[in-house]
């Protein structure tokens, strides 16, 4: 009896050659950008203690995103569903020894128990970047210029692309103002935070039921409605005067709705959506000055941003900026004319090596018209063919599978035409 193929696990997803050359794409991009601000790569564990993302991260997140795993010794483990708590303990534990400021990414995966659909899966690749050690609007904006720059990098522009940015403290004061303190200004953070994802009138009723109707729903509506409300907030106000610098000021709006749903962010926060609204936010952070006490060290200001590859890869995909490549990493195939000829051509393919360049063997001698096919199908613009008089004059048939020419050359010509761009 057949057996039923095993299925992959909900959530997540296959990465085919062509779909693993995307992937790297993305990631040779973020490392470009990242290494020209100065950042250094860095990686945590995939595992973590439950305890370290209770010490800081929302309820929502511990209790019902993360994948919880119990050890042989009944330690509660989760498979991360975030990098910034890890970096915050990864610091702790060395910051006498760290130079200040401290500038680091990575990108790996994480896992969240969530309802998979577009835009969102349980498994998913993450871009994280950070600076921890420098308390000013200066790091702020450095990671801001670092979204637009890397926004510029995959050819995506304003007319497509914009980084809404707000404040807590300033948040916190403007609350204050309409007497909304304490543990009700968490509960309207959270509630700001779920703004876009409901409807205007199940989001009024939902604030009704948390106390928040009548008259201080009307404030804080007002509040929110308010584009110059960042002028009263100084950190800001210096925020948008080094964006300028920067070149970065046109991808930036200020949005009081913006409010982030980590409980850790403490002061200027930022998340970049596409224009029309189509998809979740693009990428968000902050700063978050209280992190690495929570864990444990002691208190260092530090500010960055996370970048998921799905949403991002529906945007790219919208606007036509998905890049065409080939999954194949061989610019070059070594055909096999024969089986007496099988060991002349792994000779040839190991020349070709040596020279620098990738080059891919086919492993058995079939008609020359399938070889050709094979390659044609992975992309792979040159093929180089080893028959009984190329052997014989030491020589090799050098075919443009794009044009259809074909030369006669040593191994040497045929690898310095080969390398030419």
């Amino acid at each position: 009896m057949k057996r039923s193929p095993i299925q992959s696990v909900k959530g997540t997803r296959d990465f085919y050659p062509e779909v693993m050359a995307q992937r790297t794409w993305l990631y040779e991009r973020i490392r470009a950008v990242a290494q020209r601000f100065g950042y250094q790569e860095y990686e945590g564990p995939i595992l973590e203690p439950i305890a370290l993302y209770a010490a800081k991260s929302s309820d929502e997140l511990v209790k019902e995103q993360a994948f919880i795993l119990t050890d042989r010794g009944g330690d509660e483990l989760a498979l991360r569903p975030e990098l910034t708590p890890t970096l915050a303990r990864m610091i702790a534990a060395r910051a006498a020894q760290l130079p200040r400021p401290m500038r680091w990414w990575s990108f790996g995966p994480f896992w969240r128990y969530e309802r998979p659909q577009k835009g969102r899966t349980r498994e998913f690749f993450q871009w994280n970047i950070d600076m921890l050690g420098f308390d000013d609007p200066r790091a702020d904006a450095e990671l801001i210029a670092i979204i637009a720059a890397f926004l510029r990098d995959v050819g995506l522009g304003a007319g497509e692309v914009i980084v809404h940015v707000n404040n807590r403290r300033l948040m916190d004061s403007s609350l204050a103002r309409i007497g909304i303190e304490g543990e009700a200004k968490k509960t309207a953070f959270h509630m700001i935070d779920k703004l876009d994802k409901m409807p205007p009138v199940e989001w009024d009723a939902y604030a009704d039921s948390l106390g928040f109707g009548g008259e201080k729903l009307s404030a804080l509506k007002g509040i929110l409605a308010n584009g110059e409300l960042w002028r009263e907030s100084d950190e800001l106000v210096r925020l948008f005067e080094i964006l300028e610098a920067y070149g970065a000021r046109a991808l930036v709006t200020f949005d009081p709705a913006i409010i982030r749903g980590l409980d850790y962010y403490t002061g200027t926060i930022f998340e970049a959506h596409e224009r029309d609204g189509e998809f979740r936010a693009i990428l968000g952070g902050g700063r978050y000055d209280n992190l690495v006490g929570d864990v444990g060290g002691d208190p260092l200001p530090g500010v960055g941003f996370a970048m998921g590859d799905v949403v991002f890869g529906l945007v790219l995909q919208k606007y036509g900026r998905t890049p065409a490549l080939k999954p194949a990493p061989a610019g070059v195939l070594v055909t096999t004319f024969s089986a007496e000829l099988a060991i002349a051509s792994a000779r040839i393919a190991t020349e070709l090596r040596g020279a620098g360049l990738n080059v891919e063997l086919y492993p058995e001698p079939v008609k020359m018209a399938k070889q050709l096919r094979y390659a044609d199908a992975l992309g792979i613009g040159w093929v180089v063919i080893v028959g009984p008089d190329e052997a014989r004059d030491g020589k090799v048939a050098l075919k443009d599978l794009a044009s259809g020419e074909q030369i006669v050359l040593s191994v040497a010509e045929a690898a310095a035409q080969l390398r030419q761009p």
